[in-house]
């Protein structure tokens, strides 16, 4: 056991130890001008330094929050649409040109519109979040539950389940792995947009920290913006890899 965990670990670790590798490599071979590629180790020594005083954690905060909020709010609405096209063929045949045409449209394109509508304030940067994580859980919603095999409830009518019991023991538990999926593409997809939605006039987060670094060419500044957006989004995404794994339980047990 603890061999498949050092095995595992290493595993993970080996691709990010040769980015580093390569990234070295890079400065070294003297194909790039060195003051466009900081060393990691100067990344490093700026993260300290934002971390103890520039206050890191605040933007880190504001941030987490933006996006903990747009993807709560947009999934909350996304599920129930989402079940409902993926459910009802009438209603995906109507709705279907009209979600694909909003999910196509890059939120950065709606900013001037959020402006106008919403302002310059908290609300405008959560509308543009939520925008980004509505349209992706529904479509991973309405797709997932229009796949799911009528052959379940059948089984569950013969053996005598009314509605209301087909509904909570076998609708719902095979709907929840797609809410889990849903909710994990949409906080990929609002960790992606954050950077648009603080181009609201955002006082504090990673996203206006890296727009004000690259009004006076912070590179350093910009790259510990960028892998701290990456690294929180990761350890969320492995945060909801385990709730699923728990709640999923009785999927391993169905297949065995």
């Amino acid at each position: 056991m603890k061999r498949d965990i050092l095995h595992n670990f290493l595993l993970g670790l080996s691709p990010w130890v040769g980015v580093i590798v390569l990234w070295y490599a890079i400065r070294w071979s003297g194909l790039v001008n060195l003051a466009l590629i900081p060393a990691p180790h100067k990344i490093a020594e700026r993260f300290v330094d934002l971390l103890l005083h520039h206050g890191l954690l605040i933007d880190v905060f504001a941030s987490t929050r933006r996006v903990f909020l747009g993807v709560i709010l947009g999934i909350a609405a996304a599920v129930p649409i989402g079940f409902l096209l993926g459910w009802y063929r009438s209603a995906r045949t109507f709705a279907d040109p009209m979600v694909n045409f909003f999910r196509a449209l890059p939120p950065i394109a709606l900013i001037p519109l959020v402006i106008v509508y919403f302002g310059v304030d908290e609300m405008a940067k959560l509308v543009i979040l939520f925008y980004a994580a509505f349209f992706s859980g529904v479509i991973v919603m309405y797709e997932g539950v229009s796949q799911i095999t009528p052959l379940y409830i059948r089984v569950a009518q013969t053996l005598g389940a009314n509605q209301s019991e087909i509904f909570t023991k076998v609708i719902v538990p095979l709907t929840v792995p797609h809410i889990l999926t849903a909710l994990r593409v949409a906080l990929g997809v609002a960790w992606a947009t954050l950077v648009a939605s603080e181009l609201i006039a955002a006082q504090r987060g990673l996203g206006a920290m890296i727009q004000n670094a690259s009004t006076y060419f912070l590179l350093d500044v910009i790259y510990v913006g960028i892998i701290c957006i990456g690294c929180i989004a990761l350890v969320m995404d492995l945060i909801l890899r385990r709730i699923s794994a728990r709640l999923l339980k009785w999927q391993d047990r169905a297949s065995a």
